[in-house]
């Protein structure tokens, strides 16, 4: 038993050790144009060790089972079986490692499976590098595999056989929960992905954290692959022609609507919030009355890390996959942080879940986001407040905190930008109110008191005269009688714009969707916004085509001033429908989908 054991454990080490000795040689030989301490190489290895331990593990299953085989049955055969597939790791490991420490230099991402397009352009490849480039590269390789499977060929390999193999067999099926958890990173809501390890506002950093086998096997699962289904037109004139109005990026006579171009502006996204809920938000409605009202705003999708990326990129939503958890795209794509960040303010994000979930630090990090404030930022009591975490009323008092600190009294701190995600109005739905018997419209109405109590407590102080509140939901549900076949009534969300800033209260009732908030925002504060190709400022001239798109299970939704139409591009059929020329929507439709998946294709 004790050989097997050692075996095991020697064997899950080893491999953690050449994940990190694999991370040390990428900062070496990657460093040209960084700059980093030796405490820094430690801060890498130290964030991306969750990483490595992670995806050891997948690498220890072939030698656990061989392991139980060994308890009955002992050969041979099993030591040149394991010795064989030590030999296979240790080539694979070899050829990411070179593969990711010779191109990081000339494309600035990680090794991942889009990398695999350009095996089949060989001679394109090898002209592009010198042939001793490519003599340097195999004999990395080799060297690389000889050390690797150096290490894994000195554990040893020959087991003893065993008198109590029950026991040992038993001991064995204890161990398989735990390797579980271990691949899966824990029993949180997140499990194991590449964001974990994002700890800097310098990407490099970032990235040389990231492990790139783990990488290339999780960008196999989120490829882009399969929005090739949405080439409906031939050629690009096409699809173009029929979008030409629909996005368009420049902000022309543009109503003011706010009292200065510098406030201190706070995103807070209510989770799940569709104006559904609005009869049991009476302190929203009231609200509504006091800011400026976008009464007919819809959300882009159907979930937290679609919405979000909608909302704070102003970046598309797709029907069958979501670009935060695909970081090589979500890293490219810009941002409302970004922007003002450049242009003088501090940015930082409150959670009180799971910020590793979906690979939302990764991209709260790359698109601008400097402090990151989440659940394992409070205290152990706090975080069992809710099933998700901290339940909001608490987030929301650090939203006010930072937001009022002392420290920012003196009028020569920069402003700020917050973005808030609220957390509680969201299954099991555990709030700590009764209100309503329906338990989803109770946490909406806790939700409701947490907004209320934010802004009356926020009106009595000196920052409410120069803030600007923005609030608006990441999606709608479904709920009692409204669903997917009710689609005006489930995915329309509130937005509302607050504060000391507003000239005056209003409603706007143009058609938008969440992610027009970053051109429309920043509009008005006479920043430029180019940079946000699918998102645009509805209070200017130049939107002459209002639409809304909300996309689900490869299905989208389009709705202009003609009507709606809700098509399933699975089953090539009209859900439901209110159209004069619904075939003339659907061209439409089809086209914002090859425009918005192409785009989303060609980043790299």
């Amino acid at each position: 038993m004790k050989c097997r054991v050692k075996f095991l454990v020697q064997a899950y080490l080893w491999t953690v050790i050449v994940f990190v000795m694999a991370k040390v040689a990428f900062m070496l030989f990657c460093r040209e144009g960084h700059e980093y301490t030796f405490g820094d190489m430690i801060q890498v290895l130290w964030h991306g060790c969750s990483l490595d331990m992670s995806t050891a593990l997948y690498f220890l299953i072939v030698p656990f089972l061989l392991s139980i085989v060994s308890i009955w049955y002992w050969a041979q055969w099993l030591t040149r079986l394991l010795q064989g597939y030590f030999l296979l790791i240790s080539l694979a490991f070899a050829l990411a490692f070179v593969a990711d420490t010779s191109m990081y230099p000339f494309w600035g991402i990680k090794l991942n499976a889009s990398w695999l397009q350009y095996l089949n352009t060989p001679n394109e490849m090898a002209a592009s590098v010198s042939t001793i480039y490519i003599i340097i590269r195999f004999l990395a390789l080799a060297v690389t595999t000889i050390v690797i499977f150096g290490g894994y060929k000195n554990i040893p390999t020959t087991f003893l056989p065993l008198k109590t193999k029950t026991l040992s067999f038993v001991a064995h099926l204890v161990a398989i929960p735990f390797i579980v958890i271990g691949i899966r990173g824990g029993l949180d809501e997140s499990t194991t992905n590449i964001g974990q390890v994002y700890f800097s506002q310098d990407q490099y950093m970032n990235h040389s954290a990231v492990n790139p086998v783990f990488n290339f096997l999780y960008s196999l699962s989120h490829q882009v692959d399969n929005v090739s289904q949405y080439q409906f037109f031939n050629h690009p004139d096409e699809y173009k022609k029929l979008t030409q109005d629909i996005y368009t990026t420049e902000s022309i006579g543009t109503d003011t609507l706010l009292t200065q171009t510098d406030p201190n502006i706070v995103v807070i996204l209510l989770e799940s919030c569709g104006e559904q809920f609005s009869k049991a938000m009476p302190e929203l409605q009231r609200l509504k009355k006091e800011g400026i009202y976008f009464s007919n705003c819809y959300g882009n999708s159907w979930r937290t890390d679609r919405g979000t990326v909608c909302a704070l990129s102003g970046y598309p939503s797709f029907p069958t996959l979501s670009v935060m958890k695909m970081p090589e795209k979500s890293a490219q794509l810009s941002g409302i942080a970004d922007v003002l960040k450049d242009n003088g303010y501090e940015t930082s994000f409150i959670y009180g879940g799971d910020i590793n979930f979906t690979n939302m630090r990764s991209y709260l990090i790359s698109t601008g986001w400097e402090h990151i404030t989440w659940k394992e930022d409070y205290t152990a009591k706090e975080q069992r407040t809710a099933e998700w975490g901290v339940r909001d009323d608490i987030t929301f008092q650090t939203l006010f905190n930072q937001l009022t600190s002392s420290d920012r009294q003196d009028g020569k701190s920069k402003p700020q930008l917050i973005g808030y995600l609220t957390l509680s109005s969201h299954e099991p739905w555990d709030v700590p109110i009764h209100k309503y018997d329906d338990e989803v419209e109770n946490s909406f109405y806790y939700l409701d008191t947490c907004i209320s109590s934010f802004i009356n407590n926020l009106k009595k102080t000196p920052q409410w005269d120069n803030t600007l509140i923005i609030m608006l939901a990441d999606h709608g549900i479904n709920h009692a009688d409204i669903d997917e076949q009710k689609p005006l009534l489930r995915n329309r969300i509130p937005m509302l714009w607050l504060g000391g800033v507003i000239k005056s209260p209003q409603t706007i009732e143009t058609l938008c969707n969440q992610s027009d908030l970053c051109a429309t925002l920043l509009g008005q504060l006479r920043l430029p916004h180019q940079a946000f190709r699918f998102s645009r400022d509805i209070l200017s001239k130049s939107y002459i085509h209002p639409t809304a798109v909300h996309n689900y299970s490869n299905a989208q939704l389009l709705i202009d001033s003609t009507g709606y139409i809700l098509y399933d591009f699975d089953a090539k059929h009209f859900i439901t429908s209110q159209s004069a020329d619904k075939e003339k929507m659907l061209d439409i439709n089809k086209a914002i989908l090859q425009l918005t998946t192409e785009d989303l294709i060609s980043i790299r």
